[in-house]
């Protein structure tokens, strides 16, 4: 399971904590852990040894039965706010996804 590109380079707990964290998302609606950032795209939030891992996600609800969560990136967060060039980007692979997305 790949959810950024960077998994493999953060410490072995931080990973089993976003992992942990993941899952918890699928169970809760816990703003603390899962925040809407604007009107398509939200933040999976985990704090691991004083670092704010983020991973920016969108839902597709194309299929009627299922809503797949899709995970655009991950970043570590050093301000308040997320910046406005990680939702611009998480925006812009949504786009993408689903421009490129084969009709069922």
């Amino acid at each position: 399971m790949c959810w950024f590109l960077n998994l493999e380079t953060i410490h072995s707990f931080g990973t089993s904590k976003i992992l942990y964290n993941i899952d918890l998302a699928e169970l809760t609606n816990d703003p603390k852990l899962f925040k809407k950032l604007n009107s398509e795209i939200w933040e999976l939030r985990t704090v691991f040894a004083g670092l704010q891992f983020r991973l920016l996600a969108f839902w597709d609800k194309s299929n009627n039965k299922e809503t797949l969560v899709i995970a655009t990136h991950g970043f570590i967060k050093k301000t308040d706010k997320v910046p406005a060039s990680e939702i611009k980007r998480a925006d812009d692979l949504k786009k993408k996804y689903f421009l490129n997305k084969p009709f069922e």
